[in-house]
């Protein structure tokens, strides 16, 4: 649709008096008046007038001139005065702003007037002309704007610019004029009107109803900044048209200028302007993250390259940002939601099209909640955000964490969870599963060992032609088929997870909100954070132990790497003693690594003491059957002088006070206080209670070295003939 001049629209030449060259006179009576209301007790302020150059003199004596000549200044004796501007004149009112009621009239949302503009095909802007002096000042508030100059003291008449409650009056006005058309066919923000319509039939009698408001209040437009029957338009810092609303590039052009920032205040005004179009960016407080931390009090300004790295990509994004769709609220909305200790994140969408993007840090509380709260954040958000879209519309959240299917139906929730479904249940929606990342890899092992290959055929053929001259040869198509085409080891899980009796307790726990840090995917295969569950199955879990361990990629790791390796994967009961038991038993670990610890070497005897049970040694002999008072081990204390042994039956499970307690009634009350106690490092002997008590009894503990029994030897000889007899 290409634009028609405005000489040829019949529309705009039936009211030529609404476009006159210049404003024809004063404003007429009108509903509203422009009031300038002080706080009680304020003095007259008068300031002295700027020096200005020549030059600018010269402008201000013909800005006067022809505000005289209209009438819209008049010579003034207010004991009020304040100091022109320059070039384009706008006086300093700095001073009586701050002194000046704050109106609270609201100026409109800039998103809620896109909103209005859904299914539109043919714009027009018209701007008004000096739209702030088509409006009079109360008389009596006349002489409070008086300005000072160079050739005398002026107080206008009309509202002038720089005054606090100028736009809060102005937008009244407008309201007031076209309050039967708005969010019909027009909108309006200050002196800017845009009118929408679906057809250009009746795009000409929506412009012909403007134009005769405009004319009955005696409101003038300036032509040459109108534009009539577009199919786009510029408004407001973005570009309307009927496939929906993009940023304007002319907008955007002071951001991807935006030099370095080098003080708090510049990283402010640069998040400021970029978080003006935040809805067109996806996950904007995340990338923003790193430059909204130099805001913190007592943050020191350091400018990282991970800051740098989020400047420039702020600015990358909002020279690519997408055509978001504008809300038909006669339909239903579709939200993905999503969240991370990096924060949430959430998409509004309409058939398919993305309206508006929304996202937010973690509060500093936040930080500790469960993944289950963390995602049920993500939704309430969403909610909280687009509530005006989403409240009494019918809304699909989907969602990457299975478990917040059943938030209608859990029995056991927290005080928070409650309070949030509460919210929830004001909304007409359904909860979804919607399978993130972790959820739909392919099979971990068999990715291992050609996935990387794979890749290749999707590089340049140049680029292969590179890796084959450096002998990197890449597997055949036929190869890769074949493995996929055998069934992958996650699908033998997934058989296997539905008979395994300790992963169906898990779903049901997960069901009833138990179990916060398992979900279940589309496929109905139980995960652990991002790792699947393997079921208790020894022929599984010995196929992914091989795998890790023994193939020629993996090249025997230890088990502390094996288990790292294989943590990022799976997930079973006891799976770190399984791998260390694995390793263990090694025959090609135990015949080619070297040992990295020195051999426990002979039996060595300790000094003599000089007194009977002035030192003694102690440990315990456990796996023992149990006997029918409850006992399965031996508590071994020998005297080191006079090898006198006491052999205690205890329980495994005996607390430190319960364990102090036959201490004392079975050596301390008959041999007295040893001096020092030889034991090794169990738990037992290494407790906080245990160290206190012989701190109190004035008795040293001396514990053995590790994988150095021979510093104990006593004891480990007496335990030695015990378990022989």
């Amino acid at each position: 649709m290409e634009v028609k001049p405005t000489d040829g629209i019949r529309v705009v030449r039936e009211f030529p008096d609404v476009f006159p060259d210049e404003l024809p006179s004063m404003p007429p009576d009108q509903d509203v008046e422009f009031l300038i209301e002080l706080l009680p007790g304020t003095a007259p302020i008068a300031k002295r007038q700027y020096r200005v150059a020549p030059k600018e003199q010269e402008l201000i004596k013909e800005n006067i001139d022809e505000l005289l000549g209209k009438g819209f200044i008049r010579p003034s004796s207010s004991p009020w005065a304040f100091p022109d501007g320059s070039r384009r004149m706008c006086v300093d009112y700095w001073a009586l702003n701050d002194v000046t009621i704050k109106n609270k009239y609201p100026l409109p949302r800039i998103d809620d007037l896109f909103d209005q503009l859904q299914g539109a095909c043919v714009f027009s802007k018209i701007d008004l002309r000096s739209g702030y002096h088509q409006m009079m000042i109360r008389p009596s508030d006349i002489p409070k704007t008086a300005f000072i100059t160079r050739f005398g003291l002026y107080e206008y008449t009309v509202m002038s610019f720089g005054l606090t409650n100028a736009p809060a009056y102005f937008m009244n006005l407008m309201n007031k004029v076209f309050m039967e058309y708005l969010d019909k066919f027009v909108v309006v923000f200050i002196d800017d009107i845009l009118i929408y319509s679906k057809t250009e039939e009746e795009h000409e009698e929506h412009l012909r109803l403007v134009l005769q408001k405009l004319r009955e209040h005696k409101l003038h437009a300036k032509l040459s900044k109108c534009e009539f029957w577009l199919d786009q338009v510029p408004f407001l810092g973005h570009i309307v048209s009927k496939g929906g609303i993009m940023v304007d590039p002319s907008k955007i052009s002071s951001v991807m200028d935006w030099k370095v920032p080098e003080v708090v205040k510049e990283v402010r005004g640069f998040l400021g302007l970029a978080g003006y179009y935040r809805r067109f960016i996806e996950s904007f407080s995340r990338i923003a993250k790193p430059m909204t931390s130099l805001l913190e009090k007592g943050v020191p300004f350091i400018w990282t390259k991970e800051r740098q790295a989020a400047f420039d990509e702020l600015k990358k994004r909002l020279t690519t940002a997408p055509v978001l769709t504008l809300p038909d609220l006669t339909k239903s909305f579709t939200v993905y939601c999503d969240a991370s200790k990096e924060g949430l994140g959430c998409v509004q969408m309409q058939e398919g099209k993305v309206i508006a993007y929304a996202s937010r840090q973690l509060r500093k509380h936040e930080v500790n909640y469960p993944t289950h709260d963390l995602e049920l954040a993500a939704v309430v958000h969403a909610l909280k955000i687009w509530r005006h879209y989403l409240f009494g519309n019918q809304c699909e959240i989907y969602t990457d964490h299975k478990s917040l299917k059943y938030i209608f139906t859990q029995n056991v929730l927290n005080m928070r969870q409650r309070r949030w479904l509460e919210l929830i249940k004001d909304y007409d929606l359904e909860i979804h599963y919607y399978p993130g990342k972790a959820n739909v890899v392919a099979d971990a092992l068999s990715r291992k060992s050609y996935v990387n290959m794979a890749v290749a055929f999707q590089m340049p053929l140049e680029l292969c032609a590179e890796f084959e001259s450096l002998n990197l040869g890449f597997m055949h198509h036929t190869t890769v088929a074949t493995f996929e085409a055998e069934p992958t080891l996650e699908q033998e899980i997934r058989k296997h997870q539905k008979t395994d009796e300790k992963i169906q307790e898990i779903r049901e726990q997960i069901k009833v909100g138990k179990a916060p840090h398992f979900c279940e995917d589309e496929q109905d295969t139980v995960w652990y954070k991002k790792r699947i569950c393997v079921p208790d199955v020894d022929s599984i879990k010995k196929l992914i132990l091989s795998e890790a361990h023994d193939t020629a990629y993996s090249i025997h790791p230890g088990s502390t790497k094996m288990y790292h390796d294989l943590k990022e994967r799976f997930w079973w009961y006891g799976m770190k003693r399984a791998v260390a038991e694995y390793v263990v038993v090694c025959d090609t670990c135990q015949h080619v690594k070297a040992e990295h610890q020195r051999p426990a070497g002979l039996l060595q005897p300790l000094k003599i003491p000089e007194w009977k049970w002035e030192e003694i040694a102690m440990d315990f002999i456990v796996g023992l059957p149990r006997t029918q008072k409850g006992y399965n081990s031996i508590w071994v204390v020998v005297d080191l002088l006079t090898k006198v042994a006491h052999f205690i039956p205890v329980n495994t499970t005996y607390s430190g006070a319960r364990l102090a307690e036959i201490y004392i009634s079975r050596i301390v009350c008959l041999h007295g206080v040893p001096k020092r106690i030889i034991s090794d490092r169990g738990s037992q002997f290494t407790s906080r209670f245990w160290e206190q008590l012989h701190d109190s009894l004035d008795s040293k503990l001396r514990f053995s070295t590790a994988y150095h029994p021979q510093t104990d030897g006593q004891t480990e000889r007496t335990n030695q003939i015990l378990e022989d007899i």
